[in-house]
Parts: C-alpha cells; sequence; structure tokens
C-alpha cells in the first residue's frame, strides 16, 4: 500500500524538478541548447492547468497506472487506478499521501520534495543542475543532478521536440534502482477548481514511513 505512494515521492516527483537551481550548472550548453531549453522552459511556465495519465515502469518491469491533475502554483494530484486506493495531494504546504480506504494521511514537508520546484510559476531548465542535454530529430533528453529525500538523484527528463512538452523521465536512484514514468492523453488550460485539492479534514494523521 505504502510503497506506490513511495514511489511516485521518489520517483515521478523527483523527476518533476524543472525549476529553482539546487546546484550550480555543471553543464555548459552550446547556443542551439540554451536556446531550446529556453524555450521548452517557456512553454511549461506557461501551461498553468494540466491533466492526464500515468504509467510508471520499475525495474522489474511491473506497472502502476493512473491520473494526475496539475494547477500551478503549487497544486496537484495523483490519483492510482484501482485497486489501489491511494492518492498524493500538494496544497502547496507539503505533499499528502492519502489512503481512501483507511482513511489516513502522512505528510511530506514541501521543502523536502523536489516537485515543489515545478509547481511554482516559473520553469527554469537552465537553472538546473544539468549533467548533459542530448538532442534527436524527435526528442530532447535532459539530465539532472538532484537532492531528494533518499539522496542524490540523477534524472532524464525527455520533451517532445515539437510540442516542446513534458513527455518521459527516468529516475536512477543512490541504489542504482531505475524507475520510468510517463504521461499521456494531457489537457492543458482546463477549468480545475481549487476544492478538486481539498483533503477530507477527517482523515487521520499517521506517521510517514521510513
Amino acid at each position: 500500500m505504502i510503497r506506490l505512494a513511495a514511489a511516485i515521492l521518489t520517483a515521478g516527483i523527483c523527476a518533476l524538478a524543472l525549476a529553482m537551481p539546487v546546484h550550480a550548472q555543471s553543464r555548459v550548453l552550446t547556443p542551439d541548447e540554451e536556446f531550446l531549453l529556453q524555450e521548452i522552459s517557456t512553454h511549461n511556465t506557461n501551461i498553468r492547468t494540466m491533466a492526464g495519465r500515468f504509467i510508471q515502469i520499475d525495474s522489474q518491469g511491473g506497472q502502476i497506472e493512473g491520473t494526475f491533475w496539475l494547477k500551478r502554483p503549487d497544486m496537484i494530484r495523483f490519483r492510482y487506478a484501482p485497486p489501489s486506493r491511494e492518492e498524493i495531494i500538494s496544497q502547496g504546504r507539503g505533499f499528502y499521501v492519502i489512503d481512501r480506504q483507511e482513511r489516513t494521511q502522512y505528510a511530506y514537508p514541501q521543502d523536502n520534495v523536489p516537485l515543489r520546484q515545478f509547481l511554482g510559476d516559473q520553469v527554469s531548465l537552465i537553472n538546473s543542475n544539468l549533467s548533459d542535454v542530448i538532442l534527436s530529430e524527435t526528442h530532447v533528453s535532459v539530465v539532472i543532478t538532484d537532492e531528494s529525500p533518499i539522496g542524490t538523484v540523477q534524472v532524464s527528463l525527455i520533451f517532445d521536440r515539437e510540442s516542446l512538452d513534458l513527455v518521459q523521465w527516468s529516475l536512477i536512484e543512490p541504489s542504482g534502482v531505475e524507475t520510468t514514468f510517463s504521461i499521456s492523453e494531457t489537457e492543458k488550460g482546463i477549468d480545475i477548481p481549487d476544492q478538486y485539492f481539498r483533503i477530507d479534514p477527517t482523515y487521520r494523521s499517521v506517521n510517514s514511513p521510513n
């Protein structure tokens, strides 16, 4: 039960760390790369709301599916598909793992989760700790090293070169375990009421697993 939520916090959330520098940039960009990354950053900054589906694939090939909703600034919701009853919700004050069956919640501080950087008003790949940029005819892969609650992680973010949308990322944890996360069927600019990110106040608070 807890493993699903932990996976998205340590993999999906770390992989969305696109803004606010955590380290100095370690990759010297060419002028063409810098121009392209600025275009991607501006495009994603301008996406104020978005919803879609996600598939998370672990190192053993296991898959977890679900739906997500994002509203800038500071709001996101991940809902795992049945049989899971878990969700992850951020309202800007922290990330809450919700278990609808057990009617419980536990929180991760906002400052300890790199996703906070993607949820803000500005997205800036150039100011991230880039270690590599790989260009193909159809995609742009950006490799970022970042700190997370589990230690130093390496994330490869893949953007569609035509649409500039984020379509996939892969995370390598300090242990060497790799997780791939893909999003699809996205809709942008849709109306998502703030109430959609509400957490039931009757849910019992529990300690975060370690």
